[in-house]
């Protein structure tokens, strides 16, 4: 247990926190670490089953109390929930089941208020494709996308102008339906009014009654240099509007990126297969090597061989929120002419005459082992 960290520290609240500053906390801690926006980076990974374990205990009234008195020394722990057996679920209201129903039957002791209270709206996802440049460099892109809002005819209400909305009398406002059985009572969500303690007699024509509408939007976004293929970016409030005055969802924007036809993405490097000719390989020269700001000369030395490879620092990817870039792998592929004219194969065969053996060390080399494994 030494080396936990405190809960309220993981979250950065104080002890005094509500429970809206956990909520806040915990929403805005975890999109600085959710694993979309940091693939692979098993830190991030790590930070961010810490903050779901911080928030699942300061979030709960009973667990943040028996953490308060006993910190991670818990005597109750082991047993779940509050030492009940049960294990998870805890006893609440005057001799109901409490939270228990609450979690099994989407009601429990005081669910109705709950449910009447404020709702963040719905988040949204939305894949964004950009070139592989684009990616590298950078850009601002415009997109249009469709979310529910608020119907402007009832102002989300619901009902027909100049109508609203009125008591349920099924559950008398509420919320909830309760069936007393001896020493157990059931809580319900209440199926007249769906929990909302309220219900619709004349509906808004524009809406049907739903109060929200489908709206297109267009939202302009700032794509980092560096981002990658399959990372998300966070566009805060972007979402759907909340229900009884809670914020706004937020809207996630997942990057697609289009293969390019010449480099592949490896991190912040790039590599590139430069096909060069066997007299290139063998007497060494100039080459023009592709990168995404222009062409690069460079000198390949005399005797290059297949499948070498060289590094130019710094033409790879921009690292995301750096300055720093990786490099460029070229991978020299040489290639041998399929079709020689009579000419060619004449001074080929010169050529090979020339030759003493000396100038090919691999094939020297083979033919070495094989004296010393036959001798």
């Amino acid at each position: 247990m030494a080396n936990k960290r405190d809960y309220y520290e993981v979250l950065g609240v104080d002890k005094n926190a509500t429970e809206d500053d956990i909520k806040r906390a915990y929403r805005r801690k975890a999109k600085e670490c959710h694993p979309d926006l940091h693939p692979d980076d098993k830190e991030a990974e790590a930070r961010f089953k810490e903050l779901n374990e911080a928030n699942e205990v300061l979030s709960d009234a009973n667990k943040r109390a028996r953490y308060d008195q006993f910190g991670f020394e818990d005597p109750m722990a082991g047993m779940g929930g509050g030492g009940n057996p049960f294990g998870g679920f805890d006893f609440g209201g005057m001799g109901g089941m409490g939270d228990i129903f609450d979690q099994l039957f989407g009601g429990g002791m005081g669910g109705g208020t709950r449910r009447q209270g404020p709702q963040q709206g719905n988040d949204l996802r939305y894949e964004l494709k950009i070139t592989f440049e684009e990616a590298a460099h950078g850009c601002e892109k415009s997109f249009e996308f469709y979310r529910n809002e608020n119907c402007t005819t009832c102002n989300g209400s619901g009902a027909k102008p100049g109508t609203s909305p009125v008591t349920c009398q099924t559950c008398k406002g509420t919320g909830q339906i309760r069936t007393s059985g001896g020493w157990m009572t059931t809580v319900r969500t209440c199926p007249t009014c769906g929990g909302a303690g309220k219900v619709i007699q004349d509906k808004c024509t524009s809406c049907g009654g739903t109060g929200r509408t489908r709206v297109k939007r267009t939202a302009n976004i700032k794509v980092p240099a560096g981002i990658d293929n399959g990372q998300t970016i966070i566009m805060n409030g972007q979402g759907e509007p909340g229900l009884r005055g809670g914020p706004n969802g937020d809207l996630y924007i997942s990057v697609s990126v289009k293969p390019h036809k010449l480099f592949r993405r490896e991190g912040y490097n790039l590599r590139l297969d430069l096909p060069i000719s066997f007299t290139q390989a063998a007497l060494g020269g100039d080459v023009d090597i592709p990168t995404l700001t222009g062409p690069v000369k460079y000198r390949i030395p005399e005797g290059t061989q297949n499948d070498t490879e060289f590094r130019l620092k710094g033409y790879g990817i921009q690292q995301l929120r750096g300055t720093q870039k990786g490099d460029l792998i070229v991978r020299v592929r040489v290639e041998i002419p399929k079709k020689l004219t009579d000419k060619q194969r004449d001074l080929l065969r010169q050529f090979d005459e020339t030759t003493t053996g000396k100038e090919y060390e691999q094939r020297k080399g083979f033919f070495d082992k094989v004296k010393e494994l036959f001798n």
